[in-house]
């Protein structure tokens, strides 16, 4: 008795085909694409601030001094909480368009800046200065 011994036939083996680029291709210029689109290239921003050399009659009345710190603002030295800061200068105005003076702190992030800012012109306050910080 014999037995019966078959070879499996697999067939000719596959020739190895080369690996296309073109789908690496087109991811890679997709990234570019959106990285482009969602860079912002030579956006300057600008905030307006009132009274920059063009105001003749300069400033007058009391002191309008807003300090910004990481701390929190203050009017003339004395600290007054963000929604009491507009009513608080409204006194202190002997004109609605009369000049504040905003003045960071050193080391205080602009943001922080921006924010006081944007609160005061809410409140209708539109000749703002801004002071250099102490060094």
């Amino acid at each position: 008795m014999q037995q019966d011994v078959r070879e499996f036939d697999f067939g000719a083996p596959r020739r190895v085909r080369a690996w296309s680029l073109t789908p690496m291709v087109d991811v890679v210029f997709l990234l570019l694409v959106f990285f482009m689109l969602a860079a912002q290239f030579g956006a300057d921003r600008a905030l307006p601030l009132g009274g920059a050399g063009g105001s003749a009659s300069g400033y007058q009345g009391a002191p309008r001094l807003v300090g910004v710190s990481t701390a929190g603002i203050s009017l003339n030295g004395a600290p007054v909480a963000p929604g009491a800061l507009v009513p608080a200068l409204a006194g202190l105005m002997p004109e609605p368009g009369a000049m504040v003076i905003l003045r960071p702190e050193a080391g205080v992030p602009l943001e922080r800046s921006v924010q006081v800012i944007d609160l005061l012109r809410a409140g209708g306050i539109a000749n703002i200065v801004l002071a250099e910080p102490p060094r």
